[in-house]
């Protein structure tokens, strides 16, 4: 579902873009070559090239990220593996932030200027700047310390390794490019979990037809929040129904994009060749998963007045010309003779 963040520094436009590791799992193995594996995210700007994954201080594991369950109060040292790709020594900034879902459900991580206030904040790294020799890895230690007071549930962010380069723009300016690339982190607090979806907002509008006898348009919105304290997946599907809940349409179930607690995605689905039937209602069915429980489907509806417009305007004006046919009959039946005068031809004068 890279991520860009304007900054200022020092007078000059700062622009940020961050690249999150969206990799596929695969078997655990070595890394010995200073390459970006399947567990690795890898980056270039300008002349760096380097490569974030999750490691041990014996070298990457294998894993594609930081999992861990953990109780408030709780301590650990892992570490993060950056391997610098490129032919000449590089430095990064290392450090820990949050994750929040993006508009368009993708996996995000605050900007460089927004302070972590989460699990991002509860990553700690010796130092904030490793620098590394060309084509080499550095497996750099960082301690997780959950809060005492951690509320239970799922907390997501990431640990990352971002290169800054200066450049210069066509009208002479100088930019500050600031280029991430992070290992995520999945962190569970022990404790309760309350898994929960709601919909809190359905939108439906229906364009009409140009065709009076064919189908036209529906698009239903709606708004996902995750209430509950753990992340979610699923699917949603859209049922529209005509009044006495005769089916007309039904979407394929539509994937959900992970759901982190906290956050709200809107869908939208637009559903063609729907017929005025007057009045369509559309029904919101939701499926939401988790790894913890199974949850009950969440379904929401709205409608929408769909009245044959053009079909009522087809059958109002033949009511009003058949209208008008028997006026003019019943007009040119009363101005015909009188009903009391002899229907006999009158007789020729005598001569």
């Amino acid at each position: 579902m890279s991520l860009s963040t304007a900054l200022s520094r020092s007078g000059a436009a700062l622009a940020a873009a961050l690249l999150v590791a969206t990799v596929q799992p695969a078997p655990a193995r070595a890394a010995p070559a200073p390459t970006p594996g399947p567990t690795a995210a890898a980056g270039e700007t300008g002349t760096a090239r380097w490569a974030v994954q999750p490691s041990s201080a014996k070298g990457p594991t294998g894993r594609n990220y930081f999992i861990y369950d953990l109780a408030p109060g709780s301590t650990l040292t892992d570490h993060v593996g950056i391997t610098n790709l490129g032919d000449r020594p590089v430095t990064f900034d290392v450090y820990g932030t949050d994750a929040y879902s993006a508009a368009d459900g993708a996996f995000a991580l605050l900007p460089a200027d927004r302070p972590a206030t989460d699990v991002g904040s509860w990553i700690r790294v010796d130092r904030r700047e490793w620098t590394i020799p060309a084509g080499k890895r550095v497996d750099i230690p960082f301690r997780l310390t959950v809060p005492v007071n951690a509320t239970p549930g799922d907390h997501t962010g990431g640990v990352i390794g971002a290169v800054a380069r200066v450049r210069t723009t066509a009208t002479g300016q100088r930019v500050l490019v600031d280029q991430r690339l992070a290992a995520r982190v999945y962190l569970r607090v022990t404790g309760p979990v309350r898994p929960a979806v709601t919909v809190e907002a359905v939108d439906v509008s229906y364009d009409h037809p140009v065709d009076p006898f064919g189908g036209g348009d529906l698009v239903v919105r709606y708004r996902l929040r995750n209430d509950g304290n753990v992340r979610l997946g699923g699917s949603g599907t859209v049922t529209v129904t005509a009044p006495f809940g005769r089916e007309q349409a039904r979407t394929s179930p539509t994937d959900l994009p992970e759901l982190l607690p906290g956050t709200t995605f809107t869908v939208t689905e637009r559903i063609t060749g729907v017929p005025p039937l007057l009045r369509l209602t559309a029904a919101v069915d939701i499926a939401a998963t988790s790894t913890d429980t199974a949850l009950p489907p969440v379904v929401r509806t709205a409608g929408v007045w769909a009245p044959p417009w053009l079909l009522l305007a087809l059958l109002a004006g033949a009511a009003g010309w058949a209208g008008l046919r028997w006026w003019r009959r019943r007009r040119t039946a009363a101005d015909g003779p009188d009903p009391d005068a002899d229907p006999r031809p009158a007789a020729p004068p005598a001569r």
